[in-house]
């Protein structure tokens, strides 16, 4: 792959992390219930805290997205760090796919008779079927990765 295509790619990871960041920070003041609160309510507010806590995992996988093309831009593709790289990615969609849900079922059943939680959970199954998506192409990635790296090791010992 060359070079500048590597470059931006890792340029369009950092400008999701940096959007993804920007909404973080900005949506719990937009939001229904905070045009009541201080802005100590609004950001410990405990279903703010869980979205925060349930980030990191996004934010996770974009810094082994983004390594995983260094490994690319380096040729070292074919090394037992980007198979780790890929395992910790399917791990961390994995894990963000079984956040959305408790969140989505927590929405569920504890929402106010008068909401309608029908926008929200939409939302938890579209982005719970793309985590599941990403963590189903990590895993097929890691075993062709792995699958090539065991075929080189063997054909470097028959040498």
């Amino acid at each position: 792959m060359k070079r500048i295509s590597i470059i931006f790619l890792q340029a369009v990871i950092v400008l999701i992390g940096i959007v993804a960041l920007a909404i973080l920070i900005r949506f719990p003041l937009t939001e229904g219930r905070a045009a009541n609160l201080d802005l100590f309510s609004i950001y410990f507010d405990p279903f703010i805290l869980y979205g925060y806590a349930t980030s990191i995992a996004f934010f996770v996988a974009l810094y082994k997205a983004f390594k995983l093309l260094g490994y690319i831009g380096q040729n070292k593709i074919f090394s037992s760090n980007s198979v780790r790289t890929l395992k910790s990615i399917k791990y961390c969609a994995i894990i963000l796919s079984i956040l959305i849900v408790m969140a989505g079922l927590y929405i569920r059943i504890s929402h106010n008779k008068e909401d309608d939680p029908a926008g929200f959970l939409a939302i938890c199954i579209v982005t719970t079927f793309v985590c599941i998506v990403v963590a189903t192409a990590a895993a097929i990635f890691e075993k062709i990765l792995q699958n090539a790296i065991d075929m080189k090791s063997e054909n470097d010992l028959t040498i």
